[in-house]
């Protein structure tokens, strides 16, 4: 059967009645004593052939293995996208932390073709790096297995890009710490969903076999909590919602997007104004 599916088949999967996110627990340690888990090299193998074909031009877009018959996109992250590439000078560096085998790459390629320089790197667990560099990587994409390897062969990044990628870390905050040590001049957090209430919930995702069979621990993170977390060295340009919802017990929560610019780079604006 031909695994092509519209946007809106593709959310009603996700938010199936005996699947989704439940569950409220005190630690991952104790999440992950909850979880079914999953065939990594199995969901590597869906990820690898749907990202192969959007490659070689028999899809035009994939997300989580899934294939549409039409590009979905996040529209603020790729507005963003070409106002910091107009900014500098028709030049693009993305490190994308968590991308798969490159599925944000794929998806905005087209409208970036024609610039003088594109760079996207993409930070992974190793299967998917070996992966990616083996059968993806092209003369724009290129996959890393730390952040620190992808700044040392590649150069400075400018941007770097979270998509939906924090609840899925066991250590968030501490991750957030530490990303802020590389100045990235933007950290847009893209197409994330949070918790309804100002505080931090542990739950469990169990993924609909359509797409995947897996379950994970999975957080809703305290919105707030995150933007605090940037404060020192990051200010808030841009605050938005993207076209995805979930339902986390019976309440719908939107999927949310921020755009972080280092304040080095803000203070240096405001001196050339």
């Amino acid at each position: 059967m031909k695994l092509i599916y519209h946007i809106k088949h593709f959310i009603k999967k996700i938010l199936g009645k005996d699947f989704g996110w439940s569950g409220n627990y005190r630690t991952w340690e104790e999440a992950v004593q909850h979880c079914e888990g999953y065939n990594a090299a199995s969901i590597l193998e869906k990820v690898k052939a749907a990202t192969l074909r959007v490659k070689n031009g028999d899809a035009v877009y994939e997300r989580d293995s899934v294939l549409f018959d039409e590009i979905q996109y996040s529209y603020p992250l790729l507005n963003s996208l070409q106002f910091f590439s107009e900014e500098s000078n028709n030049r693009l560096s993305v490190l994308d932390f968590g991308g798969s085998l490159g599925s944000s790459y794929f998806q905005n390629k087209i409208v970036f073709s024609k610039l003088k320089e594109l760079r996207w790197s993409v930070v992974e667990q190793p299967n998917f790096v070996d992966t990616g560099t083996d059968l993806i990587a092209d003369n724009h994409l290129s996959f890393f297995y730390t952040i620190e390897e992808a700044e040392q062969k590649r150069g400075h990044h400018d941007i770097l890009l979270l998509s939906c990628v924090l609840p899925y870390l066991e250590n968030p905050y501490q991750f957030l710490e530490h990303i802020q040590s590389f100045n990235f001049k933007y950290i847009i957090i893209d197409n994330t969903y949070f918790n309804i209430r100002a505080k931090d919930r542990l739950t469990i995702q169990k993924v609909h076999p359509g797409i995947y069979t897996a379950t994970y621990p999975a957080w809703f993170l305290d919105y707030e909590k995150v933007v605090s977390c940037f404060k020192k060295n990051y200010t808030v340009t841009k605050e938005y919602s993207n076209e995805l919802w979930l339902y986390l017990d019976g309440h719908k929560i939107q999927y949310k997007g921020i755009v972080l610019k280092h304040n080095s780079a803000a203070n240096k604006m405001e001196q050339n104004a």
